[in-house]
């Protein structure tokens, strides 16, 4: 629970007890909601708030961004040849058994979606997946640029060390 709190902090006791699980230390609810009492750890999702949350702040330049001849910010998500730039983002699906989160991974030259991950929670695993599953369909990515929003699983750290070693 301490590592998986430790790359995404921001979630709860339910979420890091199946985290806890999926590691092989299956616990109940009321143990792993005991153990976030004690640690302070509370989730930052499901909490009433008056107004909406801003993004936090970006965790790497935005590449993408360039100023036009009037000084505004604006983005080109164009690319000259394969595997130089990707898009990703996560989509919600409703299904007969519940939600679904698809994580997509697009290459902005040729259109195509390059790597997905499919899953019943939006957790930085599903990015990260979703990225390794591109990486491993496309091969050598050397110098590919990946875009994203400031969503939580992609400000994650465990986001951020699946984009180091191979981009």
């Amino acid at each position: 629970m301490f590592d998986a709190h430790r790359d995404d902090p921001q979630f709860g006791h339910r979420l890091l007890a199946d985290e806890a699980k999926d590691a092989g230390q299956s616990m109940c609810d009321r143990a792993a909601w005991a153990i976030c009492c004690e640690n302070g750890w509370w989730s930052s999702f499901g909490k009433k708030r008056g107004k909406r949350a801003k993004p936090g702040p970006p965790v790497h330049d935005d590449l993408c961004a360039y100023e036009d001849k009037h000084g505004v910010t604006r983005h080109r998500f164009t690319a000259s040849s394969t595997n130089e730039l990707w898009l990703t983002d996560i989509s919600e699906h409703w299904a007969s058994e519940g939600k679904l989160y698809l994580c997509a991974v697009k290459d902005a030259y040729s259109g195509r979606i390059v790597g997905y991950s499919i899953g019943p929670r939006m957790r930085a695993s599903l990015a990260v997946n979703a990225l390794e599953n591109a990486v491993a369909i496309r091969g050598n990515v050397q110098g590919c640029k990946v875009h994203s929003d400031r969503g939580s699983q992609f400000q994650s750290r465990k986001y951020q060390r699946a984009l180091k070693p191979d981009f």
